[in-house]
């Protein structure tokens, strides 16, 4: 007899129907199939998708219907939302119905009892690795424009508190609809800054981007450049400084690419897809029982696995009330340059 396969749900956040612009499921399988071939899982998973376009452009009720849809289908844990906005939606969905959930999103306050976080980013951590860029090329006065959303500001807050204790000076600073598609910051540039930021989810950073055809000093952003991996959009912030989730030095990584034949531009893909693949499969590897709450039990039990995200050294688990999986230096400072995604030297 077939043992019931393991019921893993899929929260999409960024579209309202089948496909979505990214099927992280291929992945999840991949680190399933693992275990499951060298024994640690006894059965098959079984991957459950809902949709529901969430902010900024949808609604939080969307993903709140899509959450409930996947607790209705009896899985045991859920992965998603994948932007912040909606993670720190999905939250009190995980504690209302007691599913263990790991987002990829990039804001630290989406953790709670049941809430994982494994950071695509990181609202907190991504300013002040900023701040301290800027800092060391030289920058004196900083121009800002952020995302008018708890993305934007919780970055730009982060940004004031570290630029204050390196006694970096913010000229001037802008909010900005996060789907805006022009931009005005002549107040910024009238400001006579010497570096400039952009802080937001990215949708909006073609706009800013187009506004400087003649800034000439140092410019960068959050992990909103990670939308260069779009050629188009990678021509539009070419010479953008920005941070990134994998580094050239990571080993890890590195044979991942290796076995699967990946290419450089795919390398980002892979590590956050394979780390957050690997946190499902060893969640359920270890879960101390086959139910939510031992599946919650089991992600606690993850410890110092090798990250493919981050630089050499990055490690991934969990522990009592630490429900973030990156430890180390997981940010990754990146250019664009010409189409080819740069690493900064150390």
């Amino acid at each position: 007899m077939t043992a019931a396969p393991l019921r893993i749900g899929i929260l999409n956040d960024m579209a309202s129907t089948p496909p979505g612009p990214v099927n992280i499921e291929p992945w999840l399988r991949y680190a399933a199939d693992e275990l499951i071939a060298n024994g640690r899982l006894d059965r098959d998973v079984e991957f459950i998708h809902a949709f529901g376009l969430g902010l900024p452009n949808g609604t939080a009720a969307a993903v709140e219907r899509a959450f409930a849809e996947l607790a209705e289908r009896d899985v045991l844990l859920i992965i998603g939302p994948a932007i912040g906005d909606n993670a720190l939606v999905a939250t009190p969905c995980a504690e209302k119905h007691g599913i263990p959930t790991i987002n990829w999103a990039g804001t630290e306050r989406a953790r709670s009892h049941y809430m994982f976080h494994l950071q695509v980013g990181s609202h907190e951590d991504e300013s002040i690795l900023l701040a301290r860029h800027l800092h060391a090329a030289g920058a004196k006065r900083v121009g800002i424009v952020y995302d008018r959303s708890p993305i934007g500001r919780r970055h730009l807050h982060f940004f004031q508190m570290e630029a204050e204790i390196l006694s970096l000076r913010i000229s001037a600073t802008a909010s900005i609809s996060p789907i805006a598609e022009t931009a005005d910051i002549t107040d910024i540039l009238d400001s006579k800054p010497d570096a400039l930021l952009y802080l937001g989810l990215g949708i909006a950073a073609p706009a800013v981007a187009k506004a400087l055809p003649n800034f000439t000093g140092p410019r960068a952003m959050n992990t909103a450049g990670i939308r260069g991996y779009a050629p188009d959009f990678a021509k539009l912030i070419n010479g953008w400084t920005y941070v990134d989730m994998h580094a050239d030095d990571n080993t890890t990584l590195a044979a991942l690419r290796a076995k699967q034949n990946i290419p450089a531009h795919g390398a980002l893909a892979a590590a956050k897809g394979y780390d957050l693949g690997r946190l499902m499969a060893e969640g359920l590897a270890r879960a101390t029982e086959r139910t939510r709450e031992g599946v919650r039990e089991g992600l606690e039990q993850i410890k110092l696995l090798p990250a493919a995200e981050g630089h050499e050294g990055t490690t991934l688990g969990f522990g009592h009330y630490d429900h973030g999986a990156l430890h180390g230096r997981y940010l990754v400072l990146r250019q664009w340059r010409n189409g080819v995604s740069v690493q900064h030297k150390k």
